[in-house]
């Protein structure tokens, strides 16, 4: 899907289909097919293949073909299925337009064409809609990590909380931590390859032909963005860690109380056990089989010993 855009006074309109794609000054391909990628490569710009994308180099992710800057991040997004998992976005700056090239859905990409006038870098050129819209990503993160921290304070307060004394409701608060766990880390990956993005940028800022004195300070600015999200990131983890740790502590703590009361019961029986042993022997000379009461007594003789068996474990405290 193509989709272009023109600075308007709400900030980026879409560019009308009886215009020129020449005219506009963002162009978004999402998964393009060949006609799509041809309409972009007339104007000089090679949009690059999703394997390209994926590769992990430094020279493939981040480069420069004449005057484009091609630069490639990776960015949480969802899938067809609503299923949220990381892939590479790229960014193809030119002094003419800027170009997105991406194969999944990241929520500021819908976003940011109604909320541009609300950018700290405006909306008049290309080099100014590419740091309005990389803050707009790393807002987003900023929104992603705010509902980890929200949904790691309802876990806690359940598995710290008297009310959560079952093993199901353990397991699925584990499960809801280790989501956030793998929220966490596609977060850092977009933090750390957009960091590594804008530094880049930063370097090739003063070659640019745009010579806008603001860019440098803008890019210096979501820097240290970056950096403050990170330091949060890291808080965050550890409560990911400390609260893997309770939960599986809890989960130990039931099993365990199950398990001392299996043993128990199999203590209980041990001794009636033993006495309906002896007497299941069958030997010749036992004289109390001829006991008219014997039976009686052998079963008094097993109650009265589990009876006691668990008195001394009452007494012990393992009960």
């Amino acid at each position: 899907m193509l989709s272009a855009y023109l600075p308007a006074e709400t900030g980026l309109a879409p560019l009308g289909a009886e215009r020129d794609l020449g005219e506009a000054l963002w162009i978004d391909l999402c998964a393009p097919d060949a006609e799509e990628t041809a309409r972009v490569e007339a104007f000089g710009i090679g949009v690059p293949t999703l394997e390209d994308m994926e590769e992990i180099e430094i020279s493939n992710r981040l480069h420069r073909e004449g005057d484009c800057q091609v630069m490639t991040v990776m960015l949480p997004g969802r899938d067809d299925e609503e299923r949220q998992f990381s892939a590479p976005v790229t960014f193809l700056l030119t002094p003419e337009r800027l170009v997105t090239v991406r194969h999944h859905t990241p929520r500021p990409f819908a976003t940011f064409a109604t909320r541009a006038e609300r950018s700290s870098a405006g909306s008049g050129t290309p080099v100014r809609i590419f740091l309005g819209l990389v803050e707009e990503i790393i807002a987003r993160q900023a929104d992603l990590l705010e509902a980890t921290g929200r949904v790691l304070d309802r876990v806690a307060s359940d598995v710290y909380g008297e009310e959560m004394n079952d093993v199901e409701g353990l397991r699925l608060a584990l499960r809801d931590i280790g989501q956030q766990g793998e929220l966490t880390a596609k977060v850092r990956l977009a933090l750390f390859t957009m960091e590594r993005m804008l530094s880049t940028f930063m370097v090739w800022n003063g070659t640019m032909k745009h010579r806008d004195p603001q860019i440098a300070t803008l890019a210096k600015a979501q820097m240290r963005d970056i950096n403050a999200l990170e330091v949060h990131l890291d808080f965050l983890n550890s409560r990911v860690a400390l609260a893997t740790d309770a939960t599986l502590g809890m989960i130990n703590l039931d099993e365990n109380a199950v398990v001392r009361t299996l043993s128990v019961v199999a203590a209980l029986f041990l001794p009636p056990t033993l006495i309906a042993s002896i007497y299941g022997m069958n030997f010749a000379n036992m004289p109390e089989l001829d006991e008219p009461f014997a039976y009686y007594i052998a079963l008094g003789a097993m109650v009265a010993s589990a009876a006691g068996t668990w008195i001394w474990f009452k007494t012990k405290g393992w009960l």
